[in-house]
C-alpha cells in the first residue's frame, strides 16, 4: 500500500487578502499589457473573477448572509 504524505502550508495571510492581493496583481500585469489585447482581458477576466469570489466569501462568512447587491442583480438579470 502507497501512503502519500500531503505537503501542508501554513499561511501567513488571511483568504481575504490572499485573495485581493491576487487580484491586484492581475490588474498590474494586465496594465503591462497592450490595451485591448486578448491576454489584457483574459487578465482582467480573472481579477474580476476574484474579485467576486472574495465577495462572496465575506458574504458566506458574515453573520446576516444578506446577499450582496451586485450577486442580486445579477441573479435577477439572468431569469
Amino acid at each position: 500500500m502507497v501512503v502519500v504524505k500531503r505537503n501542508r502550508v501554513k499561511h501567513t495571510l488571511s483568504f481575504e487578502q490572499r485573495l485581493a492581493n491576487e487580484a491586484a496583481r492581475l490588474r498590474e500585469a494586465a496594465n503591462a499589457l497592450p490595451d485591448g489585447s486578448r491576454a489584457q482581458e483574459t487578465l482582467l477576466k480573472r481579477a474580476w473573477q476574484t474579485d467576486k469570489a472574495l465577495e462572496l466569501n465575506l458574504w458566506l462568512s458574515s453573520p446576516g448572509l444578506q446577499p450582496p447587491a451586485d450577486l442580486a442583480e445579477l441573479i435577477s438579470s439572468k431569469k
